[in-house]
């Protein structure tokens, strides 16, 4: 997931290295059934960003999991939300 985001950014002219995107993931665990499965996967992304390029890196956020192979292959099987906090330099 970000190395898809890491493009929707750079798609934007938004540098995403050196250390610049980093992502904390919790997935979450439970047996619906009796059978353990991953049920949601949490994913907090902090964001550094030029100067202006904010309200881009936003727009890239919201829609970026569109077209995420993981996300997409997920979809309907697993919960998965996206949150973020975007730091301007």
């Amino acid at each position: 997931m970000v190395g898809t985001l890491s493009g929707a950014l750079e798609a934007r002219h938004i540098p995403t290295s050196p250390d610049k995107v980093k992502a904390e993931i919790q997935g979450v665990i439970e047996a619906p059934d009796g059978v353990l499965k991953i049920t949601r996967i949490s994913c907090h992304y902090n964001v550094k960003v030029p100067a202006g390029k904010e309200e881009a890196a936003e727009r890239a956020l919201k829609v970026f999991d569109r077209g995420c192979p993981v996300a997409q292959t997920l979809k309907g099987a697993v919960e998965i939300e996206h949150a973020w906090d975007i730091e301007s330099y």
